[in-house]
């Protein structure tokens, strides 16, 4: 993304960004975990107080647009329990493999979620973290590992995670149980020494931050989502589905919650019911499939994502979502491209080819 600003602008629930349709806040989920009750708020609110049309950001978190009502949305999160500190809500940018202990991996990173989250709300010197500042916990199979983050750890094994260090491999290896305070302590040392960086990776020599690091390979970009039918290790079943240009309705998002079980917003713009019978898991796929959600592995939808663009964001020189719509079946057999309204690039996929809209078509931008 091409910086055009120097101050930090990101939205949160508190922090509302003033969009050329209204009124948007961000709402940040650690992990991509949400309730059912949780989910079944943030859809209330939208279709009271704003666009039914929630957004689902490449960091697996929610946005609602279009607000007419901001405090009536504010109480509406605080009261479903997403917003455990209002000063530290902005900075709770958390990813972490969505699959972790359920299916494959190398270690199961659920618990360091939470205690992450918690940890961080704790330190009030990290309230002044960027909203850009991406913590990751990849539990081995490299998902999250490949999205850039500032700072996260990648299992090496179940007992040994190596640090990430702006996207790369430090060569630092810790036990699990140093997992928060390594990672905090990154945090702590960037607040004190960042000038006007937003991202790790704007340092000079971003091993400055973490001893005996130095610069390793980037981990490789994941640009699909799991979808589709997984067999957990228990014997149960999560499905995965894409959400085409990750627009959650809040009527689907409510048929989501409806069936009562875990679920996960991909940083893939996706989503993961997960602690089903098989039984729970058909009755689902056969009602939520002609909802417009994508089970298939296969299909196009998981090649293509977009900014808003017109008529959401008043930079925006297309309707980007329509462009994408219409060109869905035109690109290259698995590239991913990402259509943007203007240089911004705004929730730009790593690894994807981006399409900036220039008023007269398409620009490419390769990663």
């Amino acid at each position: 993304m091409i910086r055009l600003r120097d101050d930090d602008a990101c939205p949160g629930a508190l922090q509302v960004h003033r969009a050329a349709d209204g009124a948007l806040i961000r709402i940040r989920l650690p992990g991509g975990a949400i309730t059912a009750a949780q989910l079944t708020a943030l859809a209330q609110a939208a279709d009271q107080f704003a666009s039914p049309a929630m957004e689902l950001t490449s960091r697996g978190n929610l946005q609602i647009r279009a607000i007419t009502d901001t405090d009536a949305v504010a109480e509406a999160v605080a009261a479903a329990g997403l917003l455990p500190s209002p000063t530290h809500e902005r900075v709770r940018n958390i990813v972490a493999s969505p699959l972790s202990g359920r299916s494959a991996g190398r270690a199961d990173i659920r618990a360091l979620v939470p205690e992450l989250d918690a940890a961080l709300c704790d330190s009030p010197a990290l309230a002044a973290l960027p909203g850009r500042f991406l913590f990751a916990l990849d539990d081995g199979r490299g998902d999250v590992a490949g999205l850039g983050p500032d700072v996260g750890v990648h299992a090496v094994d179940a007992d040994t995670f190596a640090v990430i260090l702006a996207g790369r491999d430090s060569g630092v290896r810790i036990a699990p149980a140093a997992t928060v305070a390594t990672l905090l302590s990154v945090a702590h040392r960037f607040v004190e020494i960042r000038g006007t960086a937003w991202r790790v990776s704007e340092l000079p020599d971003p091993t400055v931050l973490l001893d005996g690091a130095a610069p390793g390979p980037l981990y490789p970009a994941l640009s699909c989502p799991p979808v589709g039918w997984i067999t957990q290790g228990d014997g149960k079943v999560s499905l995965g589905a894409a959400v085409p240009l990750g627009v959650l309705r809040a009527r689907v998002a409510e048929y989501l919650a409806a069936i009562e079980a875990p679920v996960l917003i991909t940083p893939w713009r996706s989503v993961l019911i997960c602690d089903l019978d098989e039984g729970v898991a058909d009755t689902a796929l056969r009602v939520l499939a002609p909802l417009g959600l994508v089970f298939d592995e296969n299909s196009p939808w998981l090649r293509v994502s977009a900014c808003t663009g017109r008529p959401g964001c008043d930079k925006s020189l297309s309707d980007v979502r329509a462009d994408a719509a219409a060109a869905l079946h035109d690109g290259a057999s698995g590239v991913h491209r990402h259509f943007v309204g203007c240089p911004r690039a705004c929730g730009s996929p790593a690894g994807a080819e981006v399409l900036v809209a220039t008023g007269n078509g398409y620009q490419g931008r390769h990663p």
